[in-house]
């Protein structure tokens, strides 16, 4: 039990009265409250303030810090969203200029909007087969530093949604040499680290700021995250504010136990950790006998991620997300245009792994190339070669297009854009309009229209297919049977 927990639980068994908030009392009323309400407190004496820490928190974001291999670690209670906002509040001054990865989760949007920032995306590639955003890559990063020399930070995203690892040591060098800082979402990967073999965290790789929601690949609660900065390149006191500026001024208790012990767990977990690996090992390679099904390999890529996708085209993402969920009552994680994705952590059982595997193998045989599927494939395969120079067009094509609606036209500075006045078209009609809010697919609530941006034809096709196919998009209306989406006047 760790320090926090120790002496919640000590005062949950004194006699003190609270007579403070919160409004329960510590009583135990209700099926929710009843079994966390003797442990949650406000900042009352001996139990210090997350905002100005020198007691028992002060004691357990050290031993965070320690744990990650980080000079200062800050737990969050508003989630990664609150780490975003001020990382790149604290390393930035207004109007800076930042270099970031298109596919950043929308609170990096947000601290831009907030903060007047002049951003320069990097375009890092979608996978051809998935479709899923690529993970940086040092050359990447070392070419738009060369072409953009008023660069003040860099921010890229690794582990990816989908569990592919950005370059981030040679990143970091990157950026370093120019003097600059370097900031990583790596909300899904608290994890890394705590396991022989697998990828490094990216404090230990030399980043100067690092969010991770622990609450996404840990044993930890929802809504609980970790930054931690690393480096003389960010104003510890000018972080410190920002933090008190994005967090609320009564944070959980029961939030920032859980942590602790989320920390403590994964630090002397090998054990966990091994049997993590064993059972996915296990599964992927029961899952290499699919013909029809496959799953995105990649030599960089996290342990933990299923993405699956039906190579002869006959289930989408969200098709394969409802076949598991309605049929078999497995819950996987989201579903996008060509994929779905199963997420794993230590927190899985045995069983877990076998019902899916199960069903993936399942569902392969009924998709025609398993089973006496034999003439399925051999046809597949004589058309996949009757139309190879037409599918190698469309490919080209389609790259054209994808590099259009990952990095659309900006027409307007994104702070500028989204305070504008707008208005609401069709959705059909709004191509050549200019986008008045954000376009986000949720989740992973990673913008695909940003305000300030030009929709184009292909945009808009897109936008329509995912709403046909079933996936939640937030900023698109639907009304009467008709898309509508909100464009500057």
């Amino acid at each position: 039990m760790g320090k926090l927990q120790r002496r919640l639980e000590e005062y949950a068994n004194s006699d003190y009265y609270p007579y403070h908030m919160p409004g329960h009392k510590r009583r135990l009323f209700g099926k929710t409250l009843a079994p966390i309400a003797a442990w949650d407190i406000t900042e009352i004496d001996d139990f210090d303030n997350l905002h100005d820490a020198k007691g028992v928190l002060q004691e357990v974001q050290l031993r965070a810090a320690e744990v990650y291999g980080a000079e200062e670690s800050f737990f969050l209670i508003n989630g990664s969203t609150s780490g975003i906002l001020s990382a790149l509040s604290a390393a930035l001054p207004k109007g800076g200029k930042l270099l970031m990865v298109r596919g950043c989760h929308k609170s990096a949007y947000h601290a831009a909007y907030l903060r007047g920032l002049e951003i320069k995306y990097l375009f890092t590639g979608i996978h051809p087969e998935f479709g899923c955003i690529l993970a940086a890559t040092a050359a990447q990063v070392k070419q738009a530093l060369a072409e953009n020399q008023d660069i003040q930070a860099v921010l890229i995203v690794s582990p990816t949604y989908e569990g592919l690892v950005a370059e981030t040591a040679e990143i970091a060098e990157a950026a370093h040499r120019r003097g600059i800082p370097l900031i990583v979402d790596e909300a899904h990967g608290a994890h890394l680290g705590f396991h022989t073999g697998w990828q490094q965290n990216a404090s230990r790789q030399g980043a100067d700021l690092v969010v991770q929601s622990l609450h996404k690949t840990l044993p930890s609660m929802t809504q609980t995250a970790i930054l931690h900065v690393n480096g003389s390149l960010i104003e510890r006191r000018k972080l410190r504010r920002f933090l008190e500026i994005y967090q609320s001024s009564s944070p959980s208790y029961i939030f920032m136990a859980a942590m602790e012990e989320a920390i403590e767990i994964a630090s002397g977990a090998e054990s966990l950790f091994s049997t993590f690996q064993k059972n996915w090992k296990e599964m992927m390679e029961k899952l290499g006998d699919c013909k029809a099904l496959h799953f995105l390999r990649e030599n960089n890529m996290d342990v933990g991620k299923l993405v699956i996708a039906d190579r002869t085209g006959s289930l989408s993402g969200m098709q394969l997300y409802d076949k598991l969920r309605n049929q078999y009552h497995l819950q996987l994680e989201m579903a996008a245009g060509r994929y779905a994705l199963a997420m794993f952590t230590i927190g899985d059982t045995k069983e877990g792994y076998e019902r899916l595997t199960e069903a993936l193998l399942e569902i392969d045989r009924d998709c025609g190339f398993g089973g006496g599927g034999q003439y399925a494939e051999r046809q597949n395969r004589r058309e996949q070669q009757n139309c190879g120079e037409q599918q190698n067009c469309e490919e080209r094509q389609n790259r054209r297009r994808q590099e259009e609606w990952i990095c659309p036209r900006q027409c307007y500075p994104l702070y500028e854009a989204w305070d504008r006045k707008t208005e609401r078209v069709l959705l059909a009609e709004a191509a050549g309009r200019t986008a008045g809010g954000f376009i986000v697919p949720y989740p992973p609530d990673i913008p695909i229209v940003v305000p300030g941006e030009m929709l184009t034809e292909e945009i808009c096709y897109y936008l329509q297919r995912c709403i046909k196919n079933g996936l939640t998009v937030q900023g698109i209306e639907e009304q009467n049977h008709q898309l509508y989406v909100e464009i500057i006047k």
